[in-house]
């Protein structure tokens, strides 16, 4: 029976091995948008174009730092009528950075996702203007003697770095999308486990097909353990750390969950059957192919879901176009979707100056960096 491997939505982004054909540039497809609840400009509109974009992190001055599909690192600066894109560097060639972040230092952070070891893959960088990228840690090594005590795969050590972000004391938090766990990393290039991700049982959807390539896949309803994709971090305005999910095979919908962990933990389990106890405690529940996190004030969380149907049944040629969508998350859990139907596989986002919001997309193809408020 077919069991598609935990990351393979991860690894299908860090690679781009999933075709995508007939995507327009992060417009809106279907953007009648009441925004649900969110109180800014209700249409996404572009900033700048970029192809594939990817990871965004917004300074303390306002300025978008955007990861590209090339590996290229970008500051953008939204102001006037001309935004200005100003290259900063790039991650080694043939690597995507599927996340970004800036400290309050101004230091830039970039991940490399899953490859070969000693060939700079799954490794946190430093991005320098002018010069190479410094190399922080190499997540992939460290990997290698911690294993995910959660793995369905047989292959407990398999990692792909996927979200990112930056604490005051000079460490960075590191979601990795195959280790399902999330990582802290010092600036000696220390690293710790905050927290794994336990498998959650799910339902098999009703969508999915009898077969892949030949093989049965289980039947609909049928209920089976499935992986917490580890692919997103940020850090809430309460100070907490916050992690999405995008959620293993079979991605049933309404399945990924939002953790709220507290700072400092170490070797902490966030685990579903009891959501509310420990250092891990369950912020959101039913949400879909979670890709990325950014905090907003008063505890409020975005989080950006590759495709709202799920990555799976986008992979498996179910959904087109792959509109993916943009929730906001408030403390309780409750949620709304903002610019309903606006986005095409969108990547990232985060807040900027006086509450504006920036979303990347698509991630693969012609893109753009967009904003909302």
């Amino acid at each position: 029976m077919v069991r598609l491997s935990r990351a393979r939505a991860a690894a299908a982004l860090a690679t781009g091995v999933v075709a995508v054909s007939g995507v327009l540039v992060g417009a809106s497809v279907a953007a009648n948008a009441s925004g649900g609840g969110w109180h800014g400009s209700s249409e996404p509109k572009p900033v700048v174009e970029l192809d594939g974009p990817r990871g965004v992190a917004v300074d303390q001055a306002g300025r978008i730092v955007v990861g590209e599909a090339d590996g290229t690192i970008s500051l953008v600066i939204d102001r006037g009528r001309e935004p200005k894109v100003h290259e900063l560097g790039q991650v080694p060639a043939g690597f995507i950075a599927p996340a970004v972040a800036v400290s309050r230092a101004g230091r830039v952070f970039a991940l490399t996702t899953a490859g070969e070891p000693g060939t700079g893959a799954a490794t946190l960088y430093q991005v320098r203007p002018g010069r190479s990228p410094k190399v922080i840690a190499d997540i992939g090594a460290y990997q290698q003697d911690d294993p995910d005590p959660f793995d369905l795969e047989d292959n407990p050590t398999e990692t792909n770095p996927f979200g990112l972000a930056a604490l005051t004391d000079g460490s960075v938090l590191v979601a990795d999308a195959a280790g399902n766990d999330l990582l802290r990393v010092y600036p000696n290039g220390h690293i710790v486990t905050v927290a794994r991700l336990a498998n959650r049982v799910v339902e098999v959807p009703e969508e999915l097909p009898d077969e892949v390539d030949g093989e049965p896949l289980p039947p609909a309803g049928a209920r089976i353990p499935s992986e917490g994709v580890a692919t997103s971090v940020t850090v809430g305005s309460d100070g907490y750390w916050y992690v999405g999910e995008l959620r293993g095979f079979p991605a049933t919908p309404g399945t990924s969950q939002i953790w709220r962990i507290k700072p400092g933990s170490v070797d902490a389990v966030c685990d579903p059957e009891r959501p509310n106890r420990g250092d891990c405690r369950r912020f959101a529940d039913g949400l879909t192919s979670v890709v990325d996190l950014a905090s907003g004030k008063h505890g409020t969380i975005y989080a950006v879901q590759l495709v709202n149907q799920s990555w799976l049944q986008w992979e498996l040629g179910l959904v087109d176009p792959p509109v993916g969508g943009l929730i906001k998350v408030r403390p309780g859990g409750s949620r709304s979707e903002i610019a309903p139907g606006s986005f095409i596989l969108p990547g990232g986002v985060d807040v900027g100056l006086h509450g504006k919001l920036y979303v990347a997309a698509p991630v693969f193809g012609p893109g753009a960096l967009l904003r909302l408020g």
